[in-house]
Protein backbone atom coordinates (compact mmCIF):
# COMPACT_ATOMS: atom_id res chain seq x y z
CA UNK A 1 0.00 0.00 0.00
CA UNK A 2 1.18 3.62 -0.76
CA UNK A 3 1.80 5.91 1.68
CA UNK A 4 0.14 9.25 1.07
CA UNK A 5 1.82 12.25 1.21
CA UNK A 6 0.51 14.70 3.90
CA UNK A 7 3.37 17.02 4.37
CA UNK A 8 3.53 20.34 2.23
CA UNK A 9 5.42 20.89 -0.75
CA UNK A 10 8.46 22.44 -0.45
CA UNK A 11 7.62 25.97 -1.70
CA UNK A 12 3.30 27.48 -1.73
CA UNK A 13 2.20 30.03 -3.86
CA UNK A 14 0.38 33.43 -2.10
CA UNK A 15 -3.19 31.71 -2.94
CA UNK A 16 -1.90 28.21 -1.05
CA UNK A 17 -0.31 30.84 1.86
CA UNK A 18 -3.72 33.13 1.60
CA UNK A 19 -6.11 30.10 2.28
CA UNK A 20 -4.16 28.04 4.89
CA UNK A 21 -3.67 31.65 6.60
CA UNK A 22 -7.36 32.83 6.14
CA UNK A 23 -5.91 36.13 4.75
CA UNK A 24 -6.08 37.95 1.39
CA UNK A 25 -3.28 38.12 -1.06
CA UNK A 26 -2.75 41.90 -1.01
CA UNK A 27 -1.67 41.08 2.97
CA UNK A 28 0.70 38.96 2.21
CA UNK A 29 2.01 41.42 0.15
CA UNK A 30 1.98 43.86 2.59
CA UNK A 31 3.56 41.79 5.25
CA UNK A 32 6.39 41.28 2.70
CA UNK A 33 7.16 44.95 2.80
CA UNK A 34 7.29 45.32 5.89
CA UNK A 35 9.12 41.46 7.09
CA UNK A 36 6.74 40.30 8.78
CA UNK A 37 6.66 37.39 6.22
CA UNK A 38 9.16 37.44 3.44
CA UNK A 39 8.71 36.03 0.19
CA UNK A 40 10.59 34.30 -2.18
CA UNK A 41 10.84 36.13 -5.64
CA UNK A 42 10.69 33.18 -8.28
CA UNK A 43 10.74 34.60 -11.30
CA UNK A 44 10.91 38.19 -13.60
CA UNK A 45 7.16 39.08 -13.27
CA UNK A 46 7.51 38.60 -9.55
CA UNK A 47 5.66 35.84 -8.12
CA UNK A 48 6.51 34.74 -4.99
CA UNK A 49 6.95 31.62 -2.87
CA UNK A 50 6.79 30.85 0.68
CA UNK A 51 8.54 28.26 2.85
CA UNK A 52 6.59 26.03 4.42
CA UNK A 53 7.91 26.63 7.73
CA UNK A 54 7.61 30.22 7.88
CA UNK A 55 4.12 29.37 7.76
CA UNK A 56 4.01 27.40 10.28
CA UNK A 57 5.56 29.76 12.41
CA UNK A 58 2.84 32.33 11.97
CA UNK A 59 0.05 29.61 12.39
CA UNK A 60 1.97 29.43 16.19
CA UNK A 61 2.06 32.60 16.82
CA UNK A 62 -1.93 32.64 15.85
CA UNK A 63 -2.57 30.26 17.97
CA UNK A 64 -0.68 31.49 21.35
CA UNK A 65 -2.56 35.19 20.94
CA UNK A 66 -5.82 32.68 21.06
Amino acid sequence: MQKKNTSLPKLLNIRQVADILNVHVETLRRWDKSGRLKAIIVSKRGDRRYDPKDIETILESKEKEE
